[in-house]
């Protein structure tokens, strides 16, 4: 079998073909056939058509796929390069600018469309906490230090503080882990506004629990 030139080509052709069907079909219906299929007719009369054997060469698995295809989605508009470009923000204002942003994504809610029971495994939030302190709490430490500099957050601990506040965001207050009511979800928003503030860190404004809430209602109603 000749080799494929071109693998970067074949696994993102493979990435758009899963998060169509994902979409279309929801994650827990979607098999790994179904994938192969879709990419058949895609590259017909035009490449050759993927094996089952090519797809295993790029992923080991479906969780493999759902994890590349919401780490593609994270990065492909991400909030800390957009942050970096702009010198006018002190360290309180990136990190706001970072989680209002993250509030407004649409893909958000396509998490929630791709994989609603993937998102209630233990292995895939075990994955999710790995992956929010190695990829996001550095970037957090880091705006939170020079916020401590210029004066605008007043924290003891800055790494722990960036640890801590990413995993309650990611996971405590995410309502596609944890489907709440209304009114409890936004109570514990409201723990931690009064949590934060009390430590020095006055993250958490009238835009955000605006945010939060239309975050809420958008999941709710997809679900």
């Amino acid at each position: 079998m000749a080799r494929n030139k071109y693998p970067e080509i074949t696994e993102a052709r493979i990435l758009d073909t899963a998060t169509k069907l994902f979409l279309e079909k929801g994650w827990e219906e979607t098999t790994v056939q179904d994938i192969v299929d879709e990419l058949g007719d895609i590259t017909r009369g035009q490449h050759a058509g993927i094996t089952t054997g090519a797809f295993y060469h790029h992923f080991k698995s479906k969780d493999d796929i759902i994890d590349a295809v919401t780490t593609r989605m994270f990065l492909g508009n991400n909030p800390f390069k957009a942050v970096e470009e702009n010198k006018s923000l002190n360290g309180l204002q990136k990190i706001q600018y970072v989680l209002k942003f993250s509030l407004q994504r649409p893909d958000t809610l396509q998490f929630s469309q791709v994989a609603s029971s993937v998102l209630q495994s233990p292995i895939y939030i075990g994955k999710q906490v790995l992956d929010s302190i190695n990829s996001m709490a550095p970037f957090f430490t880091q705006y939170i230090i020079e916020g401590i500099n210029d004066g605008s957050i007043h924290v003891k601990n800055p790494k722990q503080t960036a640890e801590t506040m990413i995993l309650l965001l990611n996971i405590w207050l995410s309502p596609l882990i944890f489907p709440d009511t209304k009114e409890d979800y936004m109570e514990k928003y409201e723990h931690l506004k009064l949590m934060y503030e009390g430590i020095g860190l006055p993250v958490f404004d009238d835009e955000m629990q605006m945010l939060v809430e239309k975050l809420y209602d958008g999941v709710a109603a997809h679900q």
